[in-house]
């Protein structure tokens, strides 16, 4: 029996898939499905998935699981801290979709409140760091340091290959560091800070913990100078909130800084996800990697905001990117923002000063006791020496229900945070066998910060509720997500994302959890983490499956490690060569890189598939060296390749193994499994195909599947020793948002699933067969028909006309609509992915302004609109544009803000006209401009 959540997600009912059916020729989506995936992959059985279930008893299941968890007071610290989410905040942000669904501002028109929002976050961090430029997030820290190392590489002018690393560093964080530093050939180093003569020789860069893990803190002044002195860059790895009272990193010359924003608003959510975030000094910010956004002007010279510089870098340089992050963490970095402007400057710093009052009554306390306490010098985690008693006092307090790090056999860390209480610092004492004293331990002298922060008006503004209310209300009118409409983008999926599979993410049991809990205290956490790997395994006919990866460039790395363990394993440590086609994901190229492989272009022929002539060549050529070869399945192009089976054959007969990127695995669920026609590793989307929102830019998962030959070489927990290749600073990655997935799966089902697959193929070929007469269709399979997304060729027509796709683009901003994929994975085409979520009325809505949109293409070809001033050359209008008092435009009023088809009564407006981005990436300006620049 199907689930009755099933009709709640596929957006058309029978009738209208009927109606659709008949547009495409298929009498029903079992035929359309049969003609269109080759039957040399095709999977005819069921998944062995539990029946669909509805969102009532999925709901009532997630609290089971959530009651297996142990919520108690974490004061593990180690870069993750309890913290308090205003109420406003976590309703009108985290819990909201105008801010949940939106995707990532590549359409910067529409996209303006999100852009605001994460350049308030640049300006937070450089404020705080005292550096000149941040992007817009990390995905956690460990990967920003991780990040900050390549970049430090890429800077300096020293040749050595060595990495200096701080003894005191999140020990999460130097497992991230050795996973990325051994496949580059880089050689890393442990330091003693408070020793400069344990420095190597030579160097290229130096990694400085700030506070430390065990809760010190040092003056860097002598080590950074000294580290200059011999040609290295510094980074720094500094705690934000311990910034409104210790010295700025920048102040001391620090090249680089790393960290993570958790602290600010942000739930544990078991390790993620969290923003985090890298920021430079001038002269480094061409080099930085990640989205940066940047100040630029519309078409009116009114300021507007766009993503600056390096966007998708390495989508343009595929294997000479630098970096293979194509995301970041958009939501929580918009959260975190948020966090400073309610709290303000003076806020922080009483937020600050309460977190180490609490740490110094617990050192004095401890003192008085006469209990050693390591640390000179602290901010908000203090390290006792307890010789022999160590798990005893940890064990007393997880008794009393707070958790306290286990350093080793003599010595226990204490943490304290924004939820820390006058109670919860008792118990601690309590805990040592010590009593709470009334005197305050002495921190010894840190170095003090002397500089303001934060003095941007935003941030001195909105600390009233009703305040901040409206500014959070008039940012998200200044964007367009999915709750206003379709997203029709390419190789994106924007499906829906329920609010059932939202609402368990913020409860207690799943948001409150350290990442680094006892084992006894997670097992609801386990149980939901197993259940989704087993199921995901079971969907794509893989073995094993690790969700650590929290994006799809991490698993796309994790799962390339693998195949680099594997042949290491096996001593073939010579195979080195990746075959990459030449239409793939810019990411795949860069991840072959940074797993220390060696890229080859694989050709596609005229049709977009591989090119099997060019493939055998290739596999001649490197046979001996061959690692893999990464493809993405259905093509990059939108098909179902016929030749995939006997294109892994290929490769599998020179011993390289088959990456198969799971980008588009939406087309597959149900019909195909990857695991069984060939491939060896994937890594899916969890923000694709099982419903987690993109949040305008992240968050997302990107887990990695395996075949049982390479389950050994998953990544396993950062905290263990062994060569595991962790990829993420928490064992389950973003573990925070599972719960999302989970809940997709559950209540679909796997007919459900099945359904949501074919459903999506059909509004795909539909879109495409209602289009084909206005628009080529530049790639189709089987029959003619199309996967899951289509390209429509506009390069016939801006050949004919001048009209290019980013006219196109823009001008659907004025029908209402987000503009599909532009220019990848083909120059000048759009490719455009329904997904099974929009009913036919939005899709005939899209069809037809495209249509219209031709229409007034065909306008301009016959000369009655001149080539530079018609609506779409001048597209996006404003309501300020429409309704100025003079209009010297060739075509009315109407057309420009009212076009064919229009609701007038639920018409969205662009906040700003079309942005010049060259202006912006000219004059780099990546931090709030003061209010002066809105002015008229």
């Amino acid at each position: 029996m199907t689930s009755p959540f099933v009709p709640r997600h596929i957006g058309p009912g029978s009738d209208e898939q009927t109606h659709m059916l008949k547009a495409v020729g298929y009498n029903s989506l079992d035929d359309l499905m049969d003609a269109a995936i080759p039957e040399s992959i095709r999977f005819h059985g069921d998944l062995d998935l539990p029946a669909g279930i509805s969102e009532q008893e999925a709901i009532a299941e997630l609290r089971a699981i959530a009651d297996r968890n142990t919520v108690a007071t974490p004061m593990i610290g180690l870069g993750y801290y309890g913290t308090h989410t205003p109420a406003v905040i976590k309703r009108n942000v985290l819990e909201n979709p105008a801010w949940y669904t939106a995707y990532t501002p590549y359409q910067p028109e529409i996209s303006q409140g999100r852009l605001e929002a994460l350049l308030n976050f640049q300006t937070m961090v450089t404020d705080l760091t005292g550096l000149t430029t941040a992007n817009a997030s990390m995905l956690d820290e460990a990967t920003a340091v991780a990040e900050a190392m390549t970049l430090a590489r890429r800077a300096s002018k020293v040749k050595s290959n060595v990495y200096a690393v701080d003894a005191d560093t999140f020990p999460q964080t130097l497992s991230i560091v050795r996973t990325r530093a051994e496949p580059l050939g880089i050689e890393v180093v442990l330091i003693d800070p408070e020793e400069p003569e344990t420095l190597p020789d030579e160097f290229f860069g130096l990694h400085l913990q700030y506070p430390g893990a065990s809760g010190e803190v040092r003056d860097h002044a002598a080590l950074v100078e000294l580290a200059h002195e011999r040609g290295a860059l510094v980074t720094v790895a500094a705690d934000l909130l311990a910034l409104t009272v210790l010295r700025a990193p920048g102040e001391i010359g620090v090249d680089i800084a790393a960290g993570t924003t958790q602290r600010f608003g942000v739930p544990l959510g078991f390790g993620g996800p969290h923003a985090g975030y890298l920021a430079v000094r001038a002269g480094l910010e061409r080099s930085l990697p990640g989205r940066l956004v940047g100040v630029s002007k519309d078409a009116d010279g009114a300021p507007a905001y766009r993503l600056a510089l390096q966007t998708r870098e390495q989508h343009i340089r595929r294997e000479k990117a630098t970096s293979n992050i194509c995301t970041a963490q958009v939501l929580l970095a918009v959260m975190a923002s948020m966090y400073a402007v309610y709290h303000g400057p003076q806020g922080l710093r009483e937020i600050a000063d309460g977190v180490h009052a609490h740490a110094s009554r617990i050192a004095g306390s401890l003192r008085e006791a006469g209990i050693e306490v390591q640390n000179d010098t602290y901010f908000d985690t203090v390290t006792a020496v307890v010789p022999g008693r160590a798990e005893a006092i940890v064990a007393e307090a997880a008794r009393r229900g707070v958790d306290l790090r286990l350093v080793d056999a003599d010595r226990v860390s204490v943490s304290c945070d924004e939820t820390t209480t006058d109670e919860h610092v008792a118990t601690v004492v309590a805990a040592f066998g010590a009593e709470l004293a009334m005197i305050w331990g002495v921190s010894g002298g840190w170095p003090e910060r002397t500089t303001e922060y934060l003095t941007h008006p935003v941030f001195n503004t909105h600390h009233s509720e009703t305040s901040m209310l409206r500014y959070l209300r008039k940012l998200s009118d200044r964007d367009y997500a999915l709750d206003r409409g379709m997203i029709p983008l390419g190789s994106c999926t924007m499906k829906l994302n329920a609010t059932t599979e939202m609402e368990a993410i913020t409860w207690p049991e799943f948001a409150n959890i350290h990442p680094f809990a006892p084992a006894n205290q997670i097992q609801g956490y386990e149980d939901l983490v197993a259940q989704l790997e087993g199921w995901l395994a079971e969907i794509t006919g893989y073995d094993a499956v690790s969700v650590q990866p929290n994006a799809g460039s991490q698993g796309e790395l994790a799962g390339l490690l693998a195949i680099r363990g594997y042949h290491r394993s096996r001593g073939e440590t010579h195979r080195d060569v990746c075959l990459i086609p030449s239409s793939a994901h810019g990411t795949n190229a860069a991840s072959a890189v940074m797993a220390g492989m060696r890229v080859v272009v694989v050709a596609c022929d005229a049709d977009g598939n591989v090119d099997l002539a060019d493939l055998d060549a290739k596999i001649e050529k490197h046979r001996d060296s061959l690692s893999a070869i990464m493809v993405t399945y259905p093509s990059t192009h939108g098909v179902y390749e016929t030749s995939i089976a006997e294109l892994c054959a290929k490769v599998h007969d020179a011993g390289g193994q088959v990456y198969v990127d799971g980008a588009n695995l939406n087309a597959l669920v149900g019909f195909a499994k990857p695991g069984k026609f060939g491939a060896d590793v994937s890594h899916l989307n969890l923000h694709k195909t099982f419903c987690i929102p993109h949040g305008g830019g992240g968050p997302g998962v990107g887990p990695v599947a395996v075949r049982q030959h390479l389950a050994a070489f998953l990544p396993g927990n950062p905290l263990e020793e062994g060569d595991h290749h962790a990829v993420s600073a928490a064992a389950h990655g973003s573990a925070g948002i599972l719960p999302i997935s989970w809940a997709y799966v559950r209540m679909m089902g796997p007919d459900g699933l099945a359904a949501a697959t074919a459903s999506a193929v059909l509004a795909a070929n539909y879109t495409a067969v209602r289009l084909r007469e206005h628009y080529p269709v530049l790639y189709a399979g089987n029959n003619g028909l199309v996967a899951h997304e289509c390209i429509l060729d506009l390069r016939p027509i801006t050949k004919a006309t001048g009209v290019s796709v980013d006219d196109v683009a823009k001008r659907l901003i004025d029908y209402g609509f987000h503009a599909p994929t532009m220019s990848f994975p083909v120059a000048g085409t759009l490719m455009v992915e329904p997904t099974e979520s929009e009913d036919l009325t939005e899709l005939d809505r899209f069809i037809a302004a495209m249509i219209a949109i031709k229409g007034e293409i065909d306008q301009v070809a016959a000369g009655v609109w001149p080539k530079d001033d018609n609506p779409l050359a001048n597209a996006p209008h404003t309501a300020s544009a429409v309704s100025a008092d003079e209009w010297a435009h060739p075509y009315p009023r109407s057309v420009a803000g009212f076009p064919e088809g229009v609701d007038r009564t639920a018409k969205y407006w662009p906040p700003v006209r079309r942005i010049d981005g060259a202006y912006g990436d000219r004059n780099l300006v990546c931090s709030c401009p003061s209010p002066e620049a809105f002015e008229d």
